[in-house]
């Protein structure tokens, strides 16, 4: 009987298991699922986060530019125009609910953690291949996925009550997670049958990025900003 090949993306997930584990129990994401943390902590979350976005989708275009056929340039088109339009529409909505004004997110200055989250992955999408343009914006569609998932099944009873219901809603949700489903699955296309070495240097980026998604939750928690 033939053993199954390890896809690439399972080789991404061992490796970067234990940085997502140390996320999920953050006591950020922890107090999102019992709905204990602070409103005026998840405020500065969510302007932090809007600033984020803005960056974020810029990857979805560069991601037509990078992309080798038309299919694939059609859906990071698509991308884009959701997130721009609808994705982003859905966030200010949700601001507002926290008495958060379209103004004052579309003000907010990223931290110096925000900053260099974004433009590691920017100077990626810009400087790299396609792939590793996916491999440095993975994490983020991934892991918010698992963890929306996660606090549902660990929180559920809860979940009436709890606060950010919408935010563990909205990540658990099949729509949110098809995003990721999708990256997955071309990553591994984009990478059948590379070397070892090209292999490595993804990996490094989605280490990285791995590492700079516990930061942000960090950073949030604790409020950091420019300490000049």
């Amino acid at each position: 009987m033939p053993v199954e090949k390890m896809l690439f993306t399972d080789r991404l997930y061992e490796s970067a298991k234990g940085i997502w584990e140390k996320s999920y129990h953050h006591p950020f994401v922890q107090g999102i699922g019992k709905g204990t943390l602070a409103e005026d902590t998840f405020i500065y979350y969510m302007k932090q986060d809007y600033a984020y976005l803005i960056d974020y989708v810029k990857l979805f275009a560069i991601g037509v530019q990078k992309a080798q056929n038309l299919e694939t340039m059609e859906r990071f088109a698509h991308l884009l125009h959701e997130h721009l339009h609808f994705e982003m529409e859905l966030h200010r909505q949700y601001a507002a609910e926290f008495g958060i004004t379209r103004e004052e997110l579309e003000a907010t200055e990223p931290t110096p953690v925000n900053l260099a989250y974004t433009r590691y992955m920017l100077n990626v999408a810009h400087n790299g291949t396609l792939a590793e343009l996916i491999a440095a914006l993975l994490p983020c569609a991934w892991h918010y996925a698992e963890t929306g998932k996660r606090l549902k099944e660990q929180y559920k009873d809860g979940l009436e009550s709890n606060p950010y219901k919408k935010w563990i809603e909205t990540y658990s949700s099949d729509q949110f997670g098809a995003l990721g489903q999708w990256l997955i699955e071309l990553l591994n296309e984009l990478t059948d049958g590379k070397p070892e070495r090209e292999l490595t240097a993804l990996e490094k980026h989605f280490l990285i990025t791995s590492k700079y998604e516990y930061l942000f939750w960090d950073m949030n928690y604790l409020k950091q900003d420019w300490q000049i």
